[in-house]
């Protein structure tokens, strides 16, 4: 399925049904009075939260969203049905904005989140409210009001625990596949991964987490360049960081500038992001060049306070370890299948 993690669309609440101008006309009733009754509400347009959806891709065909009106008052004292409404289900993440002011109006951060996009308009009143003393037949009602219209843009944020961090080509792929049953897409060339995976880390029976895989990055990416903020705003729903480095055959990369650069990116894109609880892990242990790196690398991130650890997603080296180590950081507790190895 295509991912679309931004859309734009109009939505347009039902008209408020007209209030009805009737009179009694009943066999031994003189005189019977007024009895047009109210117009029906319009009916809303909702936004509902659908845990199975994992795109705005739905939406993105639908330009105009409209609900039913309401119905019309009619005769003896009958007021109209109220119009029904209608109801869109988003992903889990969305945030809606009023396109024109910008402004945040939904966070549909909650597995349960319902929001009332635009609402339906008032019925109008029958002349059976306007009867009085003075004025025993009135000919006059009220036409419904008009719906609420607005042009909204949605954008999706993934919601995840863990967020996967690094240069292209650095293993987040194959660090995802190898902790979750997720199978986002493994080949030996930058950006491979275009869209954000999500996959559910295991630790035992009552233990898990979710950890997103974010296509990678590069220097000048909150400006913009390579696949830029269009990915790192899924970085900002994540409660802590995992920040793959290694090194890359013929690139030359240095795992202590890479770090160094992604985390100016990160500051340039929002502060707050950058002092979110982070892990920083050399990926492909497997390798006896990146071996030799980290024993040179593991120094110099030291120096800087941040401990660097070694993982091999193929082998499984250190695998566990550094996910029970993701799991506290996230949840704050040691996993139960892991009491017996906890430190006092």
């Amino acid at each position: 399925m295509k991912f679309v993690d931004s859309c734009e669309v109009k939505v347009i609440a039902g008209k408020g049904g007209n209030g009805s101008v009737a009179f009694r006309r009943e066999k031994y009733v003189p005189h019977g009075g007024p009895s047009g009754g109210d117009g029906g509400r319009g009916g809303d347009v909702v936004f509902e939260v659908d845990p199975g959806l994992s795109t705005l891709l739905d939406l993105t065909y639908s330009h105009t969203l409209k609900s039913k009106d309401g119905q019309h008052g009619m005769g003896k004292d009958c007021y109209g049905k109220a119009g029904e409404e209608l109801i869109c289900r988003v992903p889990l993440g969305t945030q809606v904005f009023d396109n024109v002011s910008n402004v945040l109006l939904f966070d549909m951060d909650q597995p349960d989140s319902r929001a009332v996009v635009a609402a339906g308009g008032k019925g109008g009143r029958g002349n059976i409210h306007f009867a009085s003393s003075f004025d025993r037949a009135p000919r006059r009602a009220e036409p419904g009001d008009q719906g609420q219209e607005r042009m909204l843009r949605l954008e999706l944020k993934v919601m995840a625990d863990v967020g996967l961090l690094g240069f292209p080509n650095v293993g987040k792929s194959t660090f995802v596949r190898a902790a979750s049953k997720a199978r986002p897409k493994v080949a030996d060339y930058p950006f491979t991964t275009l869209v954000p995976h999500l996959g559910v880390v295991s630790i035992g029976d009552e233990a898990s987490f979710v950890l997103a895989d974010i296509p990678g990055l590069i220097p000048g990416a909150s400006d913009g360049a390579g696949l830029g903020i269009r990915f790192l705003k899924h970085v900002e729903r994540t409660r802590a960081l995992l920040h793959l480095v290694s090194l890359d055959a013929g690139e030359g990369r240095d795992p202590l500038k890479d770090y160094t650069a992604l985390m100016k990116e990160l500051k340039a894109f929002d502060p707050e992001l950058a002092k979110r609880p982070m892990i920083v892990a050399m990926s492909k242990g497997d390798l006896p060049e990146v071996q030799d790196a980290y024993k040179v690398a593991k120094p110099k991130f030291k120096r800087k306070g941040i401990e660097l650890h070694l993982v091999s997603a193929p082998t499984g080296e250190n695998m566990r370890p550094l996910l029970i180590e993701l799991y506290k950081l996230v949840k704050g507790v040691v996993p139960l299948e892991d009491w017996s190895t906890a430190s006092p």
